[in-house]
């Protein structure tokens, strides 16, 4: 089952708040304030998908409400949509400049309402699933180059000696196969002995035996 997204309203007027709640709460759940303190208040708290907010409040105007909202990078996102009884080209244009997405005056057509907020919502959705997607290759491509530079360690002429077939490091060190193998890669090592050796050891057992 999807979970129901959440709508903050935001009005200093509660008949308009009652008129927000009832046209959006058959789909969404929605949270209220009456000002724009208990705004951010809430915010902090319920993290809503989406903001409904009048511009004219005491104390905070909604467009104050907005440039907080906005200057902080943990909300910034959270799409914002301008309900208010502000009809001017000028108000229209500051609320989309301070990073409201939509611009809608009162009285509010329902239907177009609905239309507004459910596609606000499904863009934000989109949104947050390419950054998902842009994340995750990040870090696929992180532990990609990860990966090849532990195999470049290995890249390359290394040093071995050709009796003890001990190899040398960047520091003039020497240290056995194994060590140096261990230290430069991720590879993990089983023993056995190989056929030649085998024989070798049965060699020298079965010398032992008749001594």
């Amino acid at each position: 089952m999807d979970r129901r997204h959440k709508i903050l309203a935001v009005d200093d007027d509660p008949a308009n708040v009652k008129f927000m709640t009832s046209a959006l709460n058959d789909e969404y759940n929605i949270i209220s304030a009456l000002n724009g303190h208990d705004a951010i208040d809430l915010l902090k708290e319920q993290m809503p998908d989406l903001i409904l907010l009048d511009v004219m409040m005491p104390d905070l105007s909604g467009f104050d409400v907005c440039a907080i909202i906005k200057s902080d990078v943990a909300f910034a996102d959270i799409p914002i949509i301008f309900l208010t009884a502000v009809d001017s080209r000028d108000s229209e244009l500051r609320g989309l400049e301070l990073g409201g997405i939509d611009y809608l005056t009162k009285p509010v057509n329902l239907d177009l309402l609905k239309v507004r907020v459910r596609n606000h919502i499904a863009l934000k959705e989109r949104n947050e699933l390419v950054k998902e997607q842009r994340d995750l290759l990040a870090r696929q491509k992180e532990e990609l180059e990860a990966a090849l530079a532990r195999v470049k360690q290995l890249e390359g002429i290394i040093p071995i000696c050709m009796y003890c077939k001990k190899i040398r490091d960047d520091q003039q060190s020497w240290h056995q196969l194994e060590s140096y193998i261990s230290k430069h890669s991720e590879a993990r090592f089983s023993h056995g002995m190989c056929p030649v050796c085998a024989e070798e050891q049965m060699k020298i057992i079965a010398n032992m035996k008749f001594k």
